[in-house]
């Protein structure tokens, strides 16, 4: 790797944005280093892993009783992506081949199938055996440029109206407050992201 591409690429793991962005996992941030990752990658999993985390404290303070696999989710979003660096194109246009890469690589790094899914799995959230881990994934991945999916909320709704007994409608309007939030400082992730090169 050139020490230009690896400046660019440290900086979109690390450099401060506005708003800030919190930084990968650190065994993330390795492994896209490793794989000398495309910077604009490495924005965008950034800005959907900061989206993650609101998406699962949101639900670890709302649903305390609900079981939700808070690392899995984090680390899933942060590698949702990282076939892309086998699959370069996809970043700048349609493609599902990175998903099955992501995974595969996932698994030739050594991380385990339960966290290695998220890369296969982040674009098939109506799958019947699909986790609330993998609707959160799934939901980051979409409202960080205030994108909203009405099946996938819906999904999410009912596997928290499920875990708690309350009413489903309930459920939607906090789930949406919360999205129509998140979804304020799309246009600043949206430009963070933006202000990477996918190739350097």
């Amino acid at each position: 790797m050139t020490s230009i591409r690896s400046d660019v690429l440290s900086r979109a793991l690390d450099a401060p944005a506005e708003p800030p962005l919190r930084s990968l996992p650190p065994e993330v941030a390795e492994l896209l280093r490793s794989l000398e990752a495309p910077p604009r990658l490495a924005a965008h999993l950034r800005a959907v892993h900061d989206v993650a985390v609101e998406l699962a404290d949101w639900v670890g303070d709302r649903y305390p009783e609900l079981a939700v696999d808070r690392d899995a989710v984090l680390f899933g979003a942060a590698t949702h992506d990282v076939g892309k660096t086998l699959h370069p194109e996809e970043l700048s246009g349609p493609g599902s081949a990175h998903e099955a890469a992501g995974r595969n690589l996932l698994l030739k790094h050594g991380f385990t199938s339960d966290v290695a899914r998220f890369a296969a799995t982040h674009a098939s959230w109506d799958s019947p055996d699909v986790t609330i881990e993998d609707l959160l994934v799934s939901t980051a991945d979409k409202v960080w440029k205030d994108k909203r999916v009405p099946d996938l909320e819906d999904r999410l709704v009912q596997a928290l109206a499920a875990a708690t007994g309350r009413e489903p409608w309930e459920e939607y309007l906090a789930l949406d407050d919360l999205l129509t939030q998140i979804g304020t400082h799309a246009p600043h992730r949206l430009a963070f992201q933006a202000a990477f090169p996918i190739n350097q």
